[in-house]
């Protein structure tokens, strides 16, 4: 039985992955009592006591806490965004290819992937591997996500009985174009330009919906929308992440299709000339704790989907 210890339980993240592996049989959780949760000498006794750690917390805190592990066979799960670029971390997205998944199963350290930048890997992260979009290409990128993505406070306020009439419209943010995640959309997808990126959170707890348009003039000399939906049709193929067509609902896309499981779906819409990459999924599930979940499962050689929802 493996002992596995989360390191910020309390978050929306680690209180999702507490009560997927609460029910197995194959894990002991490790736990603190509630006085000493902030106790470092007891969180260094339990980073190092366990087999696999995940690290639902801020970066700085994520970046003190592997610090404290001195036990070299204890795997590392971080889903902040601290080590998500730097050199000898993997990056927790199997799926993108056999070398990776490869990789993820042997790890000491893995870098679990943010939530916006999950979708945006999977439709752009193919398509350069395969030259069907050039490296340089200068792309935009929606991203639909719902309260839940914000942690505690946001869910508070959209939770009361009388909800700002602010909070009750989508809200744009990240209108800085320095959101964190986009150096990990570029590093991972080989891009040489970060995207311009526009998140909106809106009044639905979870689901994202992660859209990229292309014009046709975008792709690789003689390539077409055709190549690639063959490319993701070639990629995608597990229960975990699949490409699908004609999966709107009646001409409508929407970004909770997926809230409440751990997979997600890639689509291609628009025509010839505007084509409209999409991807679907839980912002909580391969967004966060369903993809920091899936890495465990291959760290420990148990079947990837257990204790998914999919």
């Amino acid at each position: 039985m493996k002992k596995i210890f989360i390191d910020g339980s309390a978050g929306t993240t680690g209180l999702r992955i507490r009560e997927r592996l609460a029910a197995r049989a194959d894990i002991e959780l490790l736990t603190l009592p509630e006085e000493k949760r902030k106790d470092s000498a007891a969180r260094k006794e339990m980073l190092n006591a366990a087999d696999a750690v995940f690290l639902c917390l801020p970066d700085d805190a994520a970046r003190e806490a592997v610090a404290m592990i001195e036990n070299p066979d204890t795997v590392v799960l971080d889903t902040s965004t601290a080590h998500r670029t730097l050199d000898g971390w993997c990056y927790g997205f199997p799926e993108l290819s056999t070398e990776r998944a490869e990789a993820v199963k042997t790890a000491k350290r893995i870098a679990v992937p943010g939530c916006h930048a999950s979708g945006f890997i999977a439709l752009v992260y193919p398509l350069i591997r395969e030259a069907i979009l050039p490296a340089d290409a200068v792309l935009t990128c929606t991203s639909l996500t719902g309260y839940s993505g914000g942690g505690k406070k946001m869910i508070a306020q959209y939770e009361t009985d009388e909800i700002d009439e602010l909070l009750a419209a989508p809200r744009q943010y990240g209108l800085t174009q320095q959101h964190k995640h986009l150096k990990e959309m570029r590093a991972v997808t080989g891009l040489a330009n970060a995207p311009a990126f526009l998140p909106i959170v809106a009044d639905f707890y979870s689901g994202m919906e992660v859209t990229i348009p292309l014009f046709s003039h975008q792709l690789v000399d003689g390539k077409t929308v055709e190549d690639i939906k063959a490319v993701y049709a070639k990629y995608y193929t597990t229960p975990l992440l699949s490409y699908a067509e004609s999966v709107d609902e009646e001409g409508f896309l929407s970004a909770a299709a997926l809230s409440g499981k751990d997979s997600m779906q890639v689509s291609v819409h628009g025509n010839d000339e505007r084509i409209l990459l999409v991807a679907r999924y839980d912002n909580l599930g391969k967004g966060a704790s369903g993809a920091a979940i899936e890495c465990l499962n291959m760290v420990l050689g148990v079947e990837a989907y257990l204790g998914l929802e999919l």
